[in-house]
């Protein structure tokens, strides 16, 4: 049961004062099996007033507002955690989709779970299922393929897409990171009538070589009868092990985003990230990400910013 230290320091800085910054954050632990919060401490520019609640999807959700003019924000999230790995794997398992209508019935939340979105390109998703969508395979094996098919044709590139890439522009890319394969095979999963969520996070290998290492990461669940929720990683095609550490679910990336929020002012932002994971063993891994925004054009400008998260690598 390996214990993780992880900080994740957002800090976005104004090239002139803003005010009525209000902000929303998902980056409290997800409540789960396998993972014990040992300790999280939040720092906060102004050390404002939190109200928590958790959200729709059962996300820990803190709402934040600094009034004051302000030409920096920053939000410090430390965090201790022991995980374990559940007992396993949903592969082993064989049940198919009797055993799936079952489990779902008329569960809002799973059907909701199970729509995919409208895309341009559908007729490609639509090939790559007739490919792995078989009667006689069991769900968990089908979710297993549609990973192993992600990892195999789209290329691991960072810098190509953004928070705003679709599903049509990553299956144009056919490359991204993280993210937008946790987006291309959710579209997959859902055309397949398979109940899946995204799962924003950490991965936390040791220097052995995985895929968005110490970054904020971002895999998948998909709903396998018998077995309950089974995390899979399309970036590293691999199930979900105890170096994963989930901190937020939901459709999308829009409902887990880290940190979003709007602010007062006509300024440009900039955005710069720092995650550290310290093993037990000593080692420490670094990453440091900068994020230039959208530039606020044209004077006057608007009242109102958007300030978002980083892409998920």
């Amino acid at each position: 049961m390996p214990v993780f230290r992880i900080q994740h320091l957002t800090r976005y800085t104004y090239d002139r004062p803003v005010r009525e910054s209000i902000n929303e954050m998902r980056i409290h632990p997800f409540a789960c099996e396998g993972m014990e919060v040992l300790m999280h401490e939040l720092k906060i520019t102004g050390n404002p007033d939190l109200h928590v609640y958790d959200d729709y999807w059962r996300n820990r959700t803190a709402i934040f507002t600094l009034r004051e003019p302000h030409v920096e924000m920053s939000i410090d999230s430390r965090l201790i955690v022991r995980t374990k790995a559940r007992n396993g794997l949903p592969l082993h398992l064989s049940t198919g989709r009797d055993a799936l209508r079952t489990d779902i019935g008329h569960e809002l939340k799973m059907l909701e779970l199970m729509r995919p979105d409208t895309i341009s390109k559908q007729s490609e998703i639509d090939a790559i299922v007739t490919m792995i969508d078989q009667p006689w395979k069991s769900i968990a094996a089908m979710v297993q393929e549609v990973s192993q098919y992600i990892y195999q044709h789209f290329q691991y590139t960072k810098g190509i897409t953004d928070i705003e890439t679709t599903v049509d522009e990553i299956l144009l890319h056919r490359g991204g990171v993280c993210q937008d394969f946790a987006h291309v095979m959710l579209q997959i999963l859902r055309t397949m009538g398979i109940p899946s969520r995204y799962v924003s996070g950490y991965v936390c290998p040791n220097q052995n070589g995985m895929r968005g290492i110490g970054a904020t990461h971002a895999w998948v669940e998909a709903w396998i009868p018998q077995w309950g929720w089974g995390g899979i990683d399309p970036t590293n095609n691999i199930w979900v092990t105890d170096e994963h550490v989930p901190l937020a679910v939901g459709r999308d990336f829009g409902d887990c985003t880290p940190v979003k929020g709007t602010f007062k002012g006509p300024a440009n932002q900039q955005l710069r990230v720092y995650v550290s994971v310290g093993y037990e063993d000593g080692n420490t891994f670094e990453e440091h990400n900068e994020v230039r925004m959208q530039p606020v054009a044209g004077a006057p400008a608007p009242p109102l910013a958007q300030s978002n998260q980083q892409v998920q690598q």
